[in-house]
């Protein structure tokens, strides 16, 4: 073997051990890293559809190491995680067919990276149904897979703890049934005859504690509703009926950060800086700030009320950012 020829062999090894190892010390060690799921507000589930009977789910991804977790989150949540349900019979649940059809369709995926530091957890909600096709009421086992480098690397996954699910025959199956359901899960919450003030504190301490059902208790959501013109004409021209069908999806799509996302942030804390109000109007005005990895936001919302059977209601809000810190 000629000189020439084995320097050109030594050579390219040499780019292609550099190469490799460049590579391999570039990926992201997610042994540290853990995924966690839990019912969000634990409730009495049933078959049915998404929005009509959801099955609402917390997942948190916590970074326990010591070094910067980073991964991808889509904006699209379908392009991030997978439910994955089994019956007693260890039988699968098959997944919603509107799922399959969206990854499988040639489309731009968005999505933002997040990082968390040592102790840093990440969390959102999510709808069990959007998911899975449950039709049957039965004992199912839950668990997550969440994909840190998107749906399309899905060979790289972390799977969650596991839960299980209890689906209860329908209430529409026997009168008997329906009665007892009523019975035990009547909501018991009755919005008090309190301070404009009050109203939008006890709102926005609600969702610091994930209170959902305290959270709506102040809400116009049918005024909220139509902050959206494009869900305004579609609820304007319907039915009843499909009202509180346009209603319900409304609620649940704010439950999962959908839509309206300014007016179901979190803020780390928060202080009413001005409140103002005739007998039937009012404006509440609150300096909030948001905890991020790297910085903390502040905005300043003024939230519009008005007086409806002797209870101050919610019923639109503005939001003005203020800089970070």
């Amino acid at each position: 073997m000629s000189l020439r020829k084995l320097f050109v062999i030594i050579t390219s090894l040499f780019i292609f051990g550099q190469t490799f190892a460049q590579t391999d010390s570039g990926v992201q060690d997610f042994s540290k890293a853990t995924v966690s799921i839990k019912y969000f507000n634990k409730n009495i589930y049933y078959p049915g559809p998404a929005e009509e009977s959801p099955i609402f789910v917390h997942i948190s991804i916590k970074n326990n190491g010591t070094e910067t977790l980073r991964f991808k989150l889509a904006d699209d949540r379908m392009f991030s995680i997978d439910f994955i349900a089994y019956t007693v019979k260890n039988s699968r649940v098959e997944q919603n067919v509107s799922l399959v059809e969206k990854r499988t369709t040639n489309q731009t995926v968005y999505f933002r990276e997040i990082a968390l530091e040592q102790g840093e957890e990440y969390s959102f909600v999510e709808n069990v149904k959007d998911y899975l096709n449950i039709q049957d009421s039965s004992i199912y086992y839950l668990e997550l897979l969440f994909y840190p480098e998107l749906y399309k690397s899905k060979y790289l996954s972390l799977k969650s703890n596991r839960l299980t699910l209890e689906i209860m025959p329908s209430p529409k199956a026997t009168a008997s049934n329906f009665v007892a359901v009523k019975e035990k899960n009547v909501d018991l919450l009755h919005p008090a005859d309190i301070a404009p003030d009050k109203v939008v504190e006890q709102t926005i301490i609600a969702r610091q504690k994930s209170l959902w059902d305290q959270f709506f208790l102040y809400m116009d959501l049918e005024s909220l509703l139509k902050r959206n013109s494009n869900l305004q004409k579609k609820y304007v021209s319907s039915s009843a009926e499909e009202r509180d069908r346009i209603l319900s999806m409304f609620k649940a799509d704010l439950m999962q950060t959908k839509i309206d996302s300014d007016i179901v942030s979190v803020p780390e804390k928060f202080q009413i800086e001005r409140t103002t109000y005739s007998p039937t109007e009012g404006n509440v005005t609150v300096i909030e700030w948001f905890k991020y990895p790297n910085f903390s936001e502040k905005k300043r919302y003024t939230y519009k009320v008005r007086q409806r059977e002797g209870v101050w209601q919610i019923y639109d809000y503005t939001v003005v950012n203020l800089g970070t810190e």
